[in-house]
């Protein structure tokens, strides 16, 4: 819908009440956005197979840079050079010609076609690793291989342990391209074998400790963190296209504290694996995620920002991140917010991406004592076919992680550990198929705000639940649904506008309860109300 046939409709809605999220969509018109006059795209037109040459402009509701590709000089060493040989233990080569061609200012490390066995890289700046065609870096399952210990981050905790099996740490201009593939290690090596156990994360390690005693090294069979298989930390301008990703220990392509970040291209295999997310944006600003296909063992495109006392006390946000023309397939979540998130999560855009057979559609998490939360989300053009709900708000977790701050009650008192997710809008959307339209589930205390989803075609077997929710707004959809229940719990303004409800025997049944739940209107819909309802509005 073009800027000027959307203003009438605006204002007419407003003429009756002011939604902050109807005031928040119309901020939006004057920023760029993707083309509205094209069908939405299909799985056989984004992710990996579909990459351009070329990082076209980009777009979105708020300030971003524009990227372009990265230079190298023209110095190149081919890791052979260095001694590595096929089918044997080339780390040292491997790390010898990077450390080289950083020392002379820059260029390309080439792995050549062939399998290669190694253990940590540690990216330099300036420096290309290209895998050409044919190309396998097969990467060790021992944990020698991966020794001393690395600063890193682990599910948003700050340690020293393993890292990652492509890892850097305050480089510039780096890159891994090409059209090879990486290969973690052995899901039954010692690195799984030793991996830490003890629960969550936050209760393992003590935010008084100092980073520098959270050594976590493997030796006397101690525990480990799992590496990642790409992470950057603390870079500037990292540049990934093209590679395949598959095995992986633990996540996959994690960039955190870093600025400047292009993933392009990539593919990644890790079904089967625990905790195997495709893409984790951690605490990142200035990011660009395109034509990618992403199948996974966890959530697939996810975004991220530090966990409890240890994200507040590092205080860095994910922000300014656009993901275009990417392909979810398997996987927990296509898009995921969270459930890590001190630092705050703003500023996000995913535009023209397809979910193809992903759990759930678009997701956000967080818990009562992760802190920070999410603001100023945008989702558009976006097409779905999904084994779980199309929208999905978890604020509450599982008292497995949490304890009692999983009850719902009672309310707790607001501090710094309290989360929140407000202004987010999705629009432009095709959900040929979910179970459940939208599943939200706030907290009492800082409930969803000021959400709005428009111009939607569902597919859904149940519509919708909301708890603890204020200014959610639903317009111009049509829904087939096989059930026609809305189940409202401590919901207020709450707009349906020209929502056109297929449901059994044209009847929407709508379930309220909460002693906040008011100001609950239907405008132009089909039915224009649910049952037993005198008027189109629901007051207490």
């Amino acid at each position: 819908m073009n800027r000027m046939s959307f203003l009438p409709l605006f204002f007419r809605s407003r003429r009756k009440a002011a939604f902050p999220a109807l005031l928040l969509a119309a901020g939006l018109l004057a920023a760029p956005a993707a083309a509205q006059d094209k069908p939405l795209p299909t799985k056989e037109e984004v992710g990996a197979l579909h990459m351009p040459d070329e990082i076209a402009p980009v777009r979105a509701p708020f300030a971003m840079p524009q990227f372009t590709k990265p230079t190298f000089p023209a110095l190149t060493v081919n890791i052979t050079e260095k001694g590595a040989r096929p089918e044997t233990l080339c780390t040292k080569a491997i790390q010898a010609a990077v450390d080289e061609v950083s020392g002379k200012g820059g260029g390309t490390v080439t792995v050549p076609a062939g399998i290669w066995r190694t253990g940590r890289i540690s990216l330099k700046s300036n420096v290309n690793l290209h895998l050409e065609a044919g190309a396998e870096l097969h990467f060790s399952g021992n944990i020698e291989d991966y020794r001393p210990a690395v600063f890193t981050r682990n599910e948003g905790v700050e340690v020293m342990s393993l890292g990652a099996l492509i890892y850097a740490n305050g480089q510039e201009n780096i890159a891994v391209t090409g059209k090879g593939k990486l290969v973690g290690p052995p899901r039954d090596c010692p690195i799984q074998k030793q991996m830490m156990r003890s629960g969550v994360i936050e209760n393992v390690i003590s935010a008084d400790t100092p980073v520098s005693e959270r050594v976590y090294e493997g030796y006397d069979g101690g525990p480990v963190f799992l590496p990642m298989f790409v992470s950057p930390i603390n870079c500037k301008n990292v540049y990934i296209e093209g590679i395949t990703l598959e095995r992986t220990p633990f996540w996959n392509v994690v960039p955190v504290y870093c600025d400047g970040v292009i993933i392009r291209g990539i593919t990644v295999h890790s079904v089967g694996i625990p905790r195997g997310d495709g893409i984790d944006v951690e605490s990142s600003r200035n990011v660009l995620i395109e034509y990618s296909t992403l199948s996974c063992g966890d959530d697939c495109f996810t975004i991220k920002a530090g966990r409890c006392e240890d994200g507040l006390r590092v205080n860095k946000p994910s922000e300014n991140i656009v993901v275009r023309y990417c392909l979810a397939q398997k996987g927990h979540g296509g898009i995921t917010c969270g459930s890590e998130t001190a630092g705050m999560i703003r500023n996000l855009y995913v535009h023209d991406c397809v979910f193809d057979g992903t759990g759930t559609g678009i997701r956000f998490k967080t818990r009562r004592n992760r802190g920070g939360g999410g603001e100023n989300l945008y989702y558009e053009r976006i097409r779905m076919d999904l084994s779980g709900p199309a929208f999905n708000w978890d604020m509450l977790g599982s008292r497995t992680y949490v304890g009692d701050l999983a009850n719902r009650l009672p309310a707790r008192e607001i501090n710094q550990l309290t989360p929140s997710y407000k202004n987010i809008v999705a629009r432009d959307l095709i959900v040929e198929r979910t179970p459940q339209f939208i599943k939200a589930t706030g907290i009492p205390e800082t409930p969803l705000t000021n959400v709005l989803i428009e111009n939607a075609q569902v597919n859904c077997n149940r519509l919708i639940l909301l708890r603890d929710v204020k200014d959610f707004t639903l317009r111009n959809a049509e829904i087939r649904s096989q059930d026609g229940a809305i189940d409202v719990l401590d919901g207020r303004n709450l707009l349906f506008d020209r929502v056109k409800f297929t449901v059994p025997n044209g009847e929407i049944r709508m379930k309220v309860e909460g002693e906040l739940s008011g100001n609950i209107r239907f405008e132009d819909c089909s039915p224009a109300k649910p049952v037993g309802w005198t008027d189109t509005e629901w007051k207490r």
